[in-house]
């Protein structure tokens, strides 16, 4: 075994403990070096040569700051570490011409390093963080892959490459003007038009970047990528605040640039956006914040399986103890339901916009899932049913008490995620919060971290859990996927349904991943109408029946797979494409 060394520093408080980890070291009782105290930051820095793994440092650290991990001995040398007792990479993907290659893994794992890497923006230095790493050592240490072909040609200036970044929000803060200027002075490959009409750009072309909302933003962002003249091309997540008709319309202006022969990277948490998107995908594993490894190419397929399944066959790595399973649950028979609550037909006007839904009824135990376009008034609904908003017309039949999750989440609280759940959440400290939110949610991770110094993914955690705290009758969350990689989204659904079990209460969510709709819902409802004008909204109904409905509307199928159950999209115009539109059967075949 390799062994490494984290430190998390933001954790890390020696002034409040006295350097714990330093007293109970057995090396540093030896008058060793084990740990010694960094004279410009006043943090532990833990030798990992001197180090023998016994854990103490560990298990004593007031603040859970310190990992000692052991690494799998096939493991080969690093490509990059940001320093001593930080973040370590192994490995890179295969560039593959032609072709459209996916990164899929957790959070914190490395993915948005690799591609910081390839695309010229970080220089790997090969494990060794403390000296300055030529461009002829990393051209010689791939020798003999295609890789050295290909940092040979990034080093000299010979590859024009395209980064599409993750943080599409930071958008206007380095890009000003409207957004007709900003793509006229891309468009390198003569297909504005096309490209514009496919993402659906023209009604906003005359609007001010910074006046873009997030879905708006990751629109022109990809845009701007794909007009661009380049030999590669790298998205980081780039269906992030879009709905599920832009996300496949971001899949088809990205795959075409595949068809035209060029090399195409895409980091992407939507499994079913990514299985549409890719030709072959990397499987990422190893340990969030600490190291990540890339395993071998698969084809799409059998990478996103051996995802769900935590087995990689070929490497003889298990790197989760379960499978994620897929299942494929009866038709909640309509009106069989004990009613929790319902409400009248709702009415709401703003300037320019209307939105009308149907009255309903939510049962108890049953999580019902909304889904539609942006901009077509889920936000709206549920405001109305928070009583956040007053509708015009109509009302909540039967009083129930909401815990509501709105869509966007800030947050000026001054203090850490600790601080905050004491304020905000009233089961905190409580057995049930422990075993049945804080550790689904790894909500320890983050527990001594600044409420303002967290991630979207972290702040969406902590806003679900909070959330799931609260003791109420219906709990409404307003898209609880965003920033949160696959494995958090399927163990979100699994909690959330966890708990309105045990409280025999009721859910509703709103969200856009078809995959996280799937496996999560009893009964859904469908908007539709002209986002930004009107939107209309059915009753709650059997999910078989809202999704053909949604499905159909936006053109396109699914089916399952044969070995997970998971949704997987039909290719457009294929066999089985043509058969289900033919039957109107656009979720997937009643037989499978």
């Amino acid at each position: 075994m390799t062994r490494i060394a984290i430190l998390d520093h933001d954790r890390c408080q020696p002034k409040k403990c006295n350097y714990t980890c330093i007293e109970y070291c057995p090396g540093v009782r030896m008058e060793e070096d084990t740990i010694v105290i960094d004279e410009r930051t006043k943090k532990p820095l833990i030798s990992e040569e001197l180090c023998s793994g016994c854990g103490i440092c560990t298990k004593r650290c007031p603040f859970n700051a310190v990992n000692i991990i052991n690494l799998p001995e096939a493991l080969e040398e690093p490509i990059h570490r940001y320093g001593q007792n930080m973040f370590e990479l192994f490995g890179l993907p295969n560039i593959s011409e032609g072709s459209v290659v996916g990164m899929l893994g957790p959070n914190g794992i490395g993915k948005s390093t690799i591609i910081r890497i390839l695309s010229g923006e970080l220089q790997a230095n090969l494990g060794r963080y403390d000296e300055k790493v030529s461009w002829d050592e990393i051209i010689n240490y791939f020798k003999g892959s295609q890789l050295q072909g290909y940092f040979k040609k990034l080093s000299s200036g010979d590859l024009k490459v395209v980064h599409k970044p993750q943080m599409v929000d930071m958008l206007p803060k380095y890009v000003k003007g409207e957004v007709q200027n900003l793509l006229n002075q891309v468009d390198e490959r003569g297909q504005l038009d096309a490209v514009m009409d496919t993402l659906d750009i023209k009604p906003i072309l005359n609007r001010e970047i910074s006046k873009l909302s997030g879905g708006e933003l990751q629109r022109v962002a990809i845009a701007a990528a794909v007009l661009k003249d380049a030999d590669f091309y790298y998205f980081d997540e780039p269906t992030s605040w879009l709905d599920v008709r832009q996300r496949l319309n971001a899949v088809k202006v990205i795959r075409d640039l595949a068809d035209e022969g060029k090399s195409v990277m895409v980091i992407e948490h939507d499994l079913a956006a990514l299985d549409a998107i890719s030709d072959y995908v990397h499987v990422l594993f190893g340990k969030a914040g600490a190291y990540g490894v890339v395993s071998q190419m698969r084809g799409v397929r059998v990478g996103i399986n051996a995802y769900i399944n935590g087995f990689l066959r070929e490497e003889n790595v298990r790197f989760r103890k379960q499978p994620i399973v897929f299942e494929v649950r009866p038709p909640t028979p309509e009106g069989e339901g004990e009613v929790l609550a319902d409400y009248s037909a709702l009415k709401k006007s703003y300037k320019g916009f209307k939105l009308d839904t149907e009255e309903g009824e939510v049962y108890y135990n049953e999580i019902v899932t909304a889904f539609g376009p942006n901009g077509i008034g889920k936000t709206t609904f549920a405001k109305m049913l928070a009583d956040v908003v007053k509708p015009d017309e109509g009302k909540i039949k039967k009083k129930v008490s909401i815990a509501y999750k709105p869509q966007y989440i800030e947050s000026d609280f001054e203090g850490t995620v600790q601080d905050f759940l004491y304020t905000h959440a009233p089961t905190y400290g409580s057995n049930i919060f422990k075993t049945e939110i804080m550790r689904p949610f790894s909500i320890e991770e983050i527990i001594d971290k600044n409420v303002k110094d967290l991630s979207g993914g972290e702040m969406q955690r902590l806003a679900v859990a909070t959330t799931l705290s609260q003791q109420a009758d219906v709990y409404l969350f307003d898209e609880p996927t965003a920033f949160l990689d696959v494995e958090q989204r399927l163990v979100a659904s699994r909690a959330i349904r966890k708990i309105i079990e045990n409280r025999h209460a009721a859910g509703i969510i709103i969200d856009h991943d078809i995959v996280f709709i799937d496996y999560v819902s009893d009964r859904a409802m469908v908007f539709h109408g002209q986002p930004g004008v009107e939107g209309h909204a059915t009753s709650p109904t059997e999910l078989r029946t809202s999704m053909n409905r949604f499905l159909s509307d936006v053109g396109i199928t699914f089916r399952r797979d044969k070995e997970t159950k998971r949704p997987r999209v039909n290719k457009y115009d294929s066999f089985l494409d043509r058969k289900q539109k033919e039957m109107g059967e656009y979720y997937y075949l009643k037989e499978e």
